[in-house]
């Protein structure tokens, strides 16, 4: 996303850390808003770290069934920075990226679950 957003694209009206950290919730000016919990935010945060530089270099996260936000802060006027209890910081959570793992949080938790499977890790 870049720094003259689309006026079509949803735009956050609230960002918050809950459940002391467990979940961040996401209001969207679309009227739609989105609890997603730390696991999942951790787990597919946009950094090259997990994401790698192209689909086949994407990396499987375990052992953070437990992680937790930190601390946020923003980058601009396009994204959050989201800091994790375990330590990871590098990943820019576009306003896009939010409003996209929102509305398909539940695939895209059933498709960690099923990599975790197929490779014989755990969440824990």
């Amino acid at each position: 996303m870049n720094a003259s957003p689309d006026p079509k694209d949803p735009w956050p009206t609230e960002i918050n850390a809950r459940d002391e950290g467990r979940s961040l919730h996401v209001s969207f000016d679309n009227g739609e808003s989105y609890d997603l919990t730390a696991e999942l935010l951790r787990v597919e945060s946009p950094s090259a770290e997990v994401q790698g530089h192209s689909p086949e270099q994407k990396r499987t996260v375990t052992g953070k069934k437990n992680v937790r936000i930190k601390a946020m802060q923003p980058a601009g006027n396009y994204a959050v920075m989201i800091k994790f209890d375990d330590g990871h910081d590098t990943g820019l959570f576009s306003w896009e990226y939010l409003y996209e793992m929102g509305t398909h949080q539940e695939a895209l938790w059933q498709a960690y679950l099923d990599r975790l499977a197929e490779e014989g890790l755990s969440r824990d």
